[in-house]
C-alpha cells in the first residue's frame, strides 16, 4: 500500500522539494493533505494534480478565495485552527513539518500524539519546546526523522552506532554571504544582499538566519534534543562548499561524515524511506571537480546569534524559546527595513535580558513566553 503524505507547508522550499520527490516516487506514496499560508494559485495547481483530501490555508481571505474556486472537490479549512483540525483528523503515515516558524509547533504536536512519523524540517518545533516535543514522542511512539540537511547527516552517521560511543557532533555552516566580511562591513548590508545565499534556495526567514548564523544557533539547540547530547559535545564548523553537511566523532578518533552535492531532496527522501535508501537522480558529486574542502572556526565575535544560541541552550527552560521568538521578529523587522543587520542580534539579546527565565517547561508555558517575548521584542524596537 502506498503511505499516505501531509505537507504542513506545502508551497515552500522544502514543501516543493518533498512534491518533487513524490513525483520520482510516486509508486510509494500519496498526498492526503496540502497547507500554505497565502499562495492559493500555487496551491490550486498543487491540489489539481495530487487530488489531496485536505487543504489548509492559513490566511482566512485567501481559505475563502480557494473554496470559491475549487468549489467541493477539497475539504479547505482555514487558520491555526484548521492545521490543528488537519493533523488531529486526516489519514496520513507521515507529517512533513515544513512550516516557517513558531506555527509548526502545534500542528507537529498534534501529529506525535497519533504516534506517526514527523519528518521535521521546522528548527523552532524543537527549539522552542524540545523537551516536551520528545517526552511527547517517547510516550506516543512517534518516529522523528529530520529533515535538516545536517540533522539528517548526524542521523545517517549515527545508524548502527551505539549513542555512548559519541565525542562530538560536528555540524557544519556554509558561514552565508557575509562570512568573508569584516564588522564594519556588516554595518552597511542591505536586505537584498543578505538573501544572496552562495549554496541554498530558501526562503527569506531561513536565509537570513544563515546570514547571521542564527540558523547554525537554532541547529545546535535542535541537535541537543534529537540527539541528547550537552553542550560539550556539540561543535560548529565553517564550511564553505557545503558538501560535508555534519560529522560525528566518535571515541576512538574516527569521523564519519555525509556528503554530497547542496540539494536538499537528497534528506527528504531518507526521511520519507528510512531505513531504506532508493535510486534517484537528483545529484551526481564528482569529487576530482570539487578541487578543496575547506574548514574553518567561527566568529563569535563577528556572528554573535550562534554565541547567543549556545548561551541559551546552557541556561535552559524557557530561554530557547524567548531566542526563537525574538529572533523571528528581529528577522521580521530587519526584511521590512525596520532594523539594520547588526541590529538582529542586539534585539535578541535585548530581549532575552529583559524577560525572566523559568524552568516550568509546559505547552501553556511555552505559548505564553512566545505571545510575550514578541510583544516585549516589538516594544524594544
Amino acid at each position: 500500500m502506498k503511505q499516505r503524505i501531509a505537507i504542513l507547508g506545502s508551497t515552500g522550499s522544502i514543501g516543493l522539494n518533498t512534491l518533487e520527490v513524490i513525483r520520482k516516487l510516486g509508486n510509494r506514496f500519496e498526498i492526503t493533505a496540502i497547507t500554505a499560508d497565502t499562495s492559493i494559485d500555487l496551491l490550486e495547481k498543487q491540489a489539481e494534480e495530487f487530488a489531496p483530501e485536505f487543504i489548509v490555508v492559513r490566511n482566512k481571505e485567501n481559505a475563502k478565495e480557494l473554496r470559491n474556486r475549487i468549489g467541493g472537490k477539497v475539504k479547505v479549512l482555514e487558520g491555526e485552527e484548521g492545521l490543528v483540525e488537519l493533523t488531529k483528523s486526516a489519514d496520513y503515515d507521515i507529517l512533513v513539518s515544513s512550516l516557517v516558524g513558531f506555527a509548526g509547533l502545534v500542528p507537529t504536536i498534534e501529529g506525535i500524539k497519533r504516534g506517526k512519523r514527523i519528518a521535521l524540517a521546522n528548527k523552532e518545533t524543537l527549539v522552542a519546546a524540545g523537551e516536551i516535543v520528545t517526552r511527547l514522542a517517547e510516550e506516543y511512539g512517534a518516529e522523528i526523522i529530520p529533515v535538516d540537511s545536517e540533522h539528517s547527516a548526524i542521523f545517517q552517521c549515527l545508524v548502527g552506532e551505539d549513542k555512548n560511543t559519541i565525542e562530538k557532533l560536528i555540524i557544519t555552516a556554509s558561514g552565508g554571504p557575509f562570512f568573508r566580511k569584516s564588522h564594519e562591513e556588516l554595518k552597511s548590508v542591505t536586505v537584498e544582499q543578505a538573501l544572496k545565499h552562495p549554496n541554498w534556495n530558501m526562503g527569506s526567514k531561513i536565509t537570513i538566519d544563515s546570514a547571521t548564523m542564527m540558523n547554525k544557533g537554532l541547529e545546535v539547540i535542535e541537535a541537543h534534543w534529537l540527539f541528547g547530547l550537552n553542550k560539550d559535545k556539540l561543535d560548529v564548523v565553517v564550511h564553505p562548499q557545503s558538501i560535508v553537511h555534519s560529522m560525528v566523532e566518535f571515541i576512538d578518533g574516527s569521523i564519519k561524515a555525509q556528503l554530497s552535492l547542496p540539494d536538499m531532496k537528497i534528506p527528504i527522501q531518507y526521511a520519507l524511506t528510512f531505513p531504506e535508501r532508493l535510486s534517484n537522480d537528483f545529484v551526481n558529486t564528482n569529487f576530482p571537480k570539487l578541487h578543496k574542502l575547506s574548514f574553518y572556526e567561527p566568529d563569535p565575535g563577528k556572528f554573535k546569534c550562534l554565541q547567543l544560541a549556545f548561551d541559551a541552550m546552557e541556561q535552559g527552560g524557557m530561554a530557547p524559546c524567548i531566542l526563537n521568538a525574538a529572533n523571528e521578529i528581529a528577522v521580521e523587522k530587519f526584511l521590512n527595513k525596520e532594523l539594520t543587520f547588526l541590529q538582529i542580534p542586539d534585539l535578541i539579546e535585548k530581549t532575552l535580558n529583559k524577560i525572566p527565565n523559568t524552568f516550568e517547561v509546559n505547552l501553556e508555558t511555552v505559548m505564553e513566553y512566545d505571545s510575550r517575548t514578541r510583544e516585549t521584542a516589538k516594544n524594544l524596537i
